[in-house]
């Protein structure tokens, strides 16, 4: 009876964390089709961006400049003059 009842529980058990495991993976495909959409607006908004005559890469530096703190990019922009004045790139 009790070697009945240990069975039966780690029956449920296993499906619990077989349940559980796929849960995971659906929330892991969900955010990955969101992710993906997302992805594509983004392209998108770039190329409505080039259509009305923006620089692509120029706005894609923008976007990723703005995410940086300010002292963060003060020291990035002074380690760029730094090496630009080192190879004789500035005036």
């Amino acid at each position: 009876m009790a070697q009945a009842a240990a069975a039966e529980q780690e029956e449920v058990a296993h499906r619990f964390a077989k349940d559980q495991l796929k849960a995971f993976v659906e929330r892991v495909e969900r955010l990955e089709e969101e992710k993906k959409a997302l992805s594509d607006d983004i392209r998108d908004v770039y190329a409505e961006a080039k259509g009305n005559g923006f620089d692509v890469k120029a706005l894609r530096t923008v976007v990723k400049l703005r995410k940086q703190d300010v002292d963060e990019r003060k020291e990035q922009e002074a380690i760029l003059e730094t090496y630009l004045h080192a190879l004789g790139m500035l005036n």
